[in-house]
């Protein structure tokens, strides 16, 4: 018997994690516009910032998540691996193009004093075209070393048993019934791809920096623009995208039909094991003794990477119980409307907290100013986001999409 569907539910998480990520994306860049004087040396701005860490983790985990869910969809048509790898390459592509467009308006609107390196700056729309078209060639690599995904997904008609096996000319075999080998596949491969991009992120930033490359290119390795050094404020391939390929491979595993059938406890699975991440982390940190010749925990650190890893896992089944048995699904969620248009908010409030049109003085507020500053910004994307998936086909704009949603 085939497990239940449950797509509201499922949406509803992704998004609601996903509107999570906006409102710490908010407060982290509103608070660092507007506070000045003592309000920017003080605790409350420290966690403000430290809390501005995960959005960007969040975002890309969610994309990995999200081109999971959609990868498996195109090997339940029985599409062929090629055309798997056109489309979501294509996908990636176009994300990436938001991204490159996104610099040119910034470029554009800060004509006069914004240096010209800043149109290839490698921001996070950047970063997740990029981690979209990475996890189009795995999963290519790994949909064409499984022969075809119709051994797996599909469930093609199959050649007519004989005669002499007591069948009807004409009739088909049964259909297959479980995708685990390819899907066990694509979780392992995707699994240790996420981990050899955080091993060897130290390396990239320090000793191993390809500082042969153009400042372009190699900004999109390690961050270092065209300012001679990896900068923190980026967001390169290391060690970015290996949140994009950690969601792909938790993605793969919700689609399991051993976890449509005990998803509950799949969540609680996942809660553990993210739990478990954290406490790994803090112990290797722990250890006096390090492998790289420069060990920065709080920016390139493998430990890091699995300490941000195990929450973002914890925030997910977190998530699933809050839309599944919380107050989420029965009315109005800011959280799940802002996730349904989160790339429209995120394209627009910047102009709202750092371009000219600043809803604030920049650096010249104190806390109270700017929470109140906070709380419009995050009021006015909420009605903006509603006003974009209630208008005429918005609904449509709610099926999971392996990205920041598009306007």
């Amino acid at each position: 018997m085939s497990p239940p569907a449950t797509p509201k539910t499922r949406l509803a998480y992704i998004d609601w994690m996903r509107g999570l990520a906006c409102v710490l994306m908010f407060q982290t860049h509103c608070y660092d516009s507007w506070l000045g004087g003592d309000a920017r040396q003080s605790r409350f701005f420290m966690y403000s910032q430290l809390a501005g860490t995960f959005p960007a983790p969040l975002f890309l985990f969610l994309a990995g998540i999200s081109f999971a869910l959609v990868t498996e969809k195109l090997c339940q048509k029985n599409e062929p691996p090629g055309r798997v790898l056109r489309s979501t390459l294509r996908r990636g592509a176009e994300i990436l193009g938001y991204g490159l467009l996104f610099r040119l308006q910034e470029y554009v609107i800060a004509w006069g004093w914004a240096p010209k390196s800043d149109l290839l700056r490698v921001d996070i729309l950047n970063t997740i075209g990029a981690a979209m078209m990475l996890m189009a060639i795995l999963c290519a690599i790994v949909l064409v070393a499984c022969k075809s995904p119709r051994f797996i997904w599909g469930q093609p008609p199959k050649p007519a048993l004989s005669e002499a096996e007591g069948a009807v000319p004409g009739a088909e075999r049964p259909p297959v019934a479980d995708a685990w080998p390819t899907r066990g596949l694509l979780i392992s491969a995707s699994t240790l791809t996420a981990l050899a991009i955080s091993f060897l992120t130290p390396l990239l930033w320090t000793t191993w920096r390809p500082d042969f490359l153009p400042w372009p290119l190699e900004s999109y390795i390690n961050g270092v623009h065209n300012l001679g050094t990896p900068q923190f404020h980026l967001f390169p391939i290391f060690p970015w995208t290996a949140f994009a390929f950690a969601g792909l491979a938790v993605g793969f595993l919700l689609q399991s039909p051993w976890t449509r059938v005990r998803e509950a406890k799949a969540f609680v699975g996942l809660a553990v094991g993210g739990a478990v991440l954290i406490e790994l982390s803090r112990w290797l940190d722990a250890q006096p003794r390090q492998l790289y010749p420069i060990y920065d925990y709080w920016h390139t650190s493998p430990e890091f990477f699995l300490v941000r890893l195990g929450t973002l896992m914890v925030i997910l089944s977190a998530g699933y119980a809050w839309c599944r048995w919380g107050l989420a699904p029965r009315g109005f969620s800011p959280l799940i409307q802002l996730g349904q248009a989160s790339l429209l908010v995120y394209w627009l409030h910047i102009e709202f907290v750092y371009g000219r049109v600043s809803l604030l003085a920049k650096h010249a507020q104190g806390i109270a100013g700017a929470s109140l500053g906070l709380l419009a910004i995050t009021l006015a994307m909420t009605a903006l986001a509603y006003m974009r998936t209630h208008a005429k086909g918005g609904i449509r704009s709610r099926r999971p999409a392996p990205q920041l949603r598009p306007s």
